[in-house]
C-alpha cells in the first residue's frame, strides 16, 4: 500500500509520496538513521505537489484549523487534487500519513481517505521538515526562515489575544497584592505604635485600631501641645468625643519620655506612609471587587470576591478552576494536610480556600464538611457558567446563593429545599423573558423614532406649506403696493401735466393782453 505525507509549512502544504516502505519494514529506527542523509532519504521520500499560501493571513488561517484539527476548503481540494482518485465501492490502495491525528480523523470523515498517525509517519515528517528547502526548487535562501518567524509571530499573538474585560491574571495579581499589603500594613503599624510609644505610651490602650493609631499619633504630634482644643479634631478622626476627651487628659498626665523634633519628623512620616498605604489598599480592594463582577459574577456572587479572588489565584485561572472537579475544589489551598494524611494514612481535610467563605462558618460541627462539599459543588457550576458563558450575568450566582441557604435551612430544620434542575431553569426562564422585554423595548423604542421622524416630517412639510403660503401673501402684497404706487405716480405726473398747461395758457394770455395793450 502506497503512503503519502501531508505536511503544513509556513509557506503552503506539501504532499510527498514514500517509496520503499516494504524494504524499510516500517522500522521507525531506520528511518531515524536515514533522515539526516539527504541522499539516502531523497531514494524513500519524493515531493507529489506543493500549494503554497496566498498571504499571510491565509497562512495563519490555514495553521489555526490545522492546530484545532479542520479541514479547510483548501486542503480538501489539494488532496482531492493529487492524491489517486478512488472508484466508488472500493477502499483505497493508500494512506495519508498526517502529523496531528485530529486532522486526519476529520480527513477520514469528509473524504474517507484513511489516515494515520504513528512514530513512524511523525519520523518522516520530521525529515520532510529537515530536508523541505530542498525539495522546493523555487524557493529562495531565507525565505522559508522568515516566513516561519512572521507565522510564528502572528500565531502567538493570536492565541494571546483575549477579551481585555476578562482578564484573570490581573484579579490573580490583585489579590497576591492585597495579601502583601496586609501583612505589610500590620508590621508598618505595629512599627508605628512601638516607635511613638516611646513618646505617649498611654495612646496604645485608649486606640486600638492600627489606621486610627496612625492618624492620631499623625495629629498629635508632640504631646505636650495637647489642649482643649484639639478635641473636635480627634472627635472626627475617633468618631467618639468621651475617647478624644480620654485622649488628652492622658497626654496631660503622660509619663513618656519628650521626642526632639527631628525624632517627631521621622514619626509623623513614617506614620503617613502608613495611611497612605491603608488608603491603598481600600482602593485596590474595589478594584478587586470590581474586576471580580466583571470576571466571575456568579462565582462573586455566591461565595464573595475575596474568596473566589483566591480561588482563581490558587487555580491559575478562571478556566483552570472551571476544569477542576468539585472534590478538587473542595480542598483547594489544603494540599499539604491531603498529602500528609495520605501519607499518615489519616483523616483527610474536608476543606481548603473555601473555609473562609461564610456558609461553612455558619454550619455546625457536624455539618460542615457536608456544606464544604455542597458548596464546593455550586462553586465550580458558577465558575463554569463564568469561564464558558458569552454573556456576565449575576442570575445564576444569585440562585445557587439560595440553593446553599436552603441546604443550611435543611441541615438545621429539615425544610427540602429545591431541585437544582428546576432552580436552573427558573434562571434561564427569567433571563429569556428580560432579553424579549429588551428586544420589544428596543423595537418600541425604534417606533416611538420612527413617529416622531414621521411627525417631525410632517410639520416640516406643514411649515413649508405655511412659508409658501407667507411668501405668496407677502408676494400679492407687494404687487398690488407696485400697482397702487403706479397709479399715484401716474396721477401725479397727470396733475402735473395738468398744471403745466395751465400756467402756459395762463402766459400766453398775460402776452396776448401786452399786444393788445400795446
Amino acid at each position: 500500500m502506497a503512503m503519502y505525507l501531508l505536511y503544513e509549512s509556513s509557506s503552503g502544504y506539501g504532499l510527498f509520496e514514500a517509496h520503499g516502505l516494504d524494504e524499510i519494514g516500517q522500522n521507525t529506527e531506520a528511518v531515524r538513521s536515514s533522515v539526516s542523509d539527504l541522499s539516502r532519504f531523497g531514494r524513500v521520500v519524493q515531493l507529489t505537489a506543493f500549494h503554497p499560501f496566498e498571504s499571510a493571513l491565509d497562512a495563519l488561517n490555514q495553521v489555526n484549523a490545522v492546530s484545532e484539527g479542520v479541514m479547510t476548503d483548501e486542503l480538501r481540494s489539494f488532496l482531492e487534487l493529487n492524491l489517486p482518485k478512488v472508484k466508488e465501492g472500493k477502499k483505497p490502495k493508500f494512506s495519508l500519513g498526517t502529523s496531528e491525528p485530529k486532522l486526519g480523523s476529520h480527513i477520514l470523515e469528509a473524504t474517507k481517505i484513511p489516515c494515520q498517525s504513528n512514530e513512524f509517519v511523525l519520523e518522516l515528517l520530521r525529515g520532510v521538515r529537515l530536508h523541505f528547502d530542498r525539495f522546493i526548487k523555487d524557493l529562495k535562501p531565507g525565505d522559508l526562515e522568515k516566513s516561519q518567524l512572521g507565522l510564528a509571530h502572528s500565531y502567538s499573538r493570536a492565541k494571546v489575544k483575549f477579551n481585555v474585560n476578562r482578564v484573570d491574571n490581573m484579579v490573580i495579581q490583585a489579590i497576591f497584592l492585597l495579601d502583601t499589603l496586609d501583612k505589610d500594613i500590620n508590621s508598618f503599624a505595629m512599627r508605628v505604635r512601638e516607635w511613638y510609644s516611646w513618646h505617649f505610651p498611654e495612646l496604645v490602650k485608649i486606640v486600638n485600631d492600627n489606621y486610627l493609631y496612625a492618624r492620631v499619633s499623625k495629629m498629635i504630634d508632640d504631646k505636650s501641645k495637647l489642649t482643649e482644643d484639639h478635641i473636635p479634631m480627634l472627635t472626627e478622626v475617633l468618631g467618639d468625643e468621651d475617647k478624644a476627651k480620654e485622649v488628652v487628659e492622658a497626654g496631660k498626665a503622660s509619663m513618656g519620655q519628650d521626642l526632639s523634633p527631628l525624632d517627631l519628623i521621622n514619626v509623623q512620616t513614617f506614620a503617613k506612609k502608613v495611611m497612605d498605604l491603608a488608603d491603598y489598599r481600600k482602593k485596590l480592594y474595589d478594584y478587586l471587587v470590581a474586576k471580580m463582577s466583571d470576571i466571575a459574577p456568579n462565582l462573586a456572587a455566591l461565595i464573595g470576591e475575596m474568596v473566589g479572588a483566591r480561588l482563581i489565584s490558587h487555580a491559575g485561572s478562571l478556566t483552570n478552576l472551571a476544569k477542576c472537579p468539585s472534590s478538587t475544589l473542595q480542598i483547594l489551598g489544603a494540599e499539604k494536610a491531603l498529602f500528609r494524611a495520605l501519607k499518615t494514612r489519616g483523616n483527610t481535610p474536608k476543606y481548603g480556600l473555601i473555609f473562609h467563605s461564610s456558609f461553612i462558618g455558619r454550619a455546625s460541627a457536624k455539618n460542615k464538611g457536608r456544606i464544604a462539599r455542597y458548596l464546593a459543588n455550586k462553586c465550580s457550576i458558577a465558575s463554569r457558567i463564568d469561564c464558558f458563558a458569552d454573556g456576565a450575568t449575576t442570575a445564576f450566582g444569585e440562585k445557587l446563593r439560595e440553593q446553599v441557604e436552603e441546604r443550611l435551612d435543611f441541615y438545621d430544620k429539615g425544610v427540602a429545599p429545591r431541585k437544582n434542575v428546576d432552580v436552573m431553569k427558573e434562571v434561564i426562564e427569567n433571563l429569556q423573558n428580560k432579553d424579549e422585554e429588551g428586544k420589544e423595548a428596543v423595537e418600541a423604542s425604534g417606533k416611538k423614532s420612527k413617529k416622531k421622524k414621521a411627525k417631525g416630517e410632517d410639520e416640516e412639510v406643514d411649515e413649508e406649506k405655511s412659508e409658501k403660503k407667507k411668501k405668496r401673501k407677502m408676494e400679492t402684497a407687494d404687487e398690488e403696493n407696485e400697482k397702487s404706487e403706479k397709479k399715484k405716480k401716474k396721477k401725479s405726473k397727470a396733475v402735473g401735466e395738468e398744471e403745466n398747461e395751465d400756467g402756459q395758457s395762463k402766459k400766453k394770455s398775460k402776452k396776448k393782453k401786452s399786444k393788445s395793450e400795446e
